[in-house]
């Protein structure tokens, strides 16, 4: 037993344990591909039946590790999990997991197969009995090979036709939850802070102040969006995604919007500060129309002309007020 934790370490397992925790560990994989399964039903139904196919893979290798345990120590299996072995391998809470997006769901599943063949190898070292040195044997290279059962399922459920529907999919949900959101703040934030700033900066011509002003408006604005698209919906019906996501981005972009063209007000001449103000907010302004046209499919000059123009009668207001 390790002192500096209550943990066991795996070179002080008994055969007995070793089995126990094999059998654990592949308990606790089925459920996690079956989490998986559930999570992604109904948006990735072909991805969903892998993961089924997964979990009853490992379903096998748990039986086959019962039965080892059953003819050498009895059908009393002690309780042994990850969490009580020093070093070993964790798996990451579904949770965690599931709101990453179906790519990276998949590569969380190719990383499991990979832990799971080396625990076996190790396994099977620690082992001097033969028949339980060969049944880890064989784990160990039915994990190798469960990395070709996923591609094998994936062929078998996840054709090109049924892959593209889910990509299709996965940007729909990724424009919806991040993109749109993400937006309408930027343009928010970008253009409903250059009358204030720009006033401000042409009434007082003291570039601190402008500063100030400039970070009020873009903080406060990123607040109040950010909240407001989160109360806004719930996602559940127009499934649009986490108010939580949708929110952050919304109130961060506001935010950005607004403090890219306050930023040069740190520059103590005012009127280096304003020509460097002058060129955030053109790259700014250029910038929101080519994600409306990347994102949001609106035509580049149809989007530049909407964005560009309202911009720039927003700021053409700001310094007129601020110099009358």
């Amino acid at each position: 037993m390790n002192f500096l934790t209550s943990r066991k370490r795996f070179s002080d397992l008994t055969e007995r344990e070793i089995i126990a925790l094999a059998v654990s560990s592949e308990e606790d994989d089925a459920r996690i591909y079956r989490g998986y399964a559930e999570t992604l039903r109904a948006d990735y139904p072909a991805t969903a039946r892998m993961f089924e196919g997964m979990a009853a893979e490992e379903d096998q290798h748990r039986a086959r590790l019962i039965a080892l345990h059953e003819q050498r120590f009895g059908p009393t299996i002690p309780l042994i999990r990850r969490e009580h072995v020093a070093g070993y391998y964790n798996r990451r809470p579904i949770w965690l997991v599931e709101n990453l997006g179906i790519d990276r769901i998949r590569e969380e599943a190719e990383m499991m197969e990979r832990d799971a063949e080396r625990f076996y190898i190790e396994a099977a070292k620690r082992t001097s009995d033969a028949t339980t040195r060969k049944l880890l044997g064989d784990l160990a290279a039915a994990e190798a090979s469960h990395e070709r059962t996923a591609a094998h399922l994936m062929e078998e459920h996840v054709g090109p036709e049924a892959r593209d529907a889910e990509a299709a999919t996965s940007h729909r949900q990724f424009v919806l939850t991040w993109v749109q959101p993400g937006l309408a703040g930027l343009m928010d934030g970008s253009v409903s802070t250059l009358a204030p700033i720009f006033a401000t900066a042409f009434a007082t011509q003291d570039p601190w102040t402008t500063f100030l002003v400039g970070l009020a408006a873009s903080v406060g604005a990123g607040i109040s969006m950010g909240f407001t698209e989160a109360a806004s919906d719930d996602g559940e019906l127009s499934g649009r995604g986490s108010p939580v996501k949708r929110g952050l981005a919304s109130g961060v972009m506001t935010a950005v919007g607004g403090l890219g063209h306050a930023l040069p007000y740190l520059i103590p001449h005012f009127w280096t500060a304003t020509a460097i103000a002058f060129v955030v907010v053109f790259c700014e302004l250029w910038a929101i129309a080519w994600i409306q046209n990347r994102y949001m499919e609106t035509p580049f000059f149809r989007a530049a002309f909407q964005v560009v123009l309202g911009g720039a009668l927003v700021l053409a207001a700001g310094i007129l007020i601020g110099s009358g």
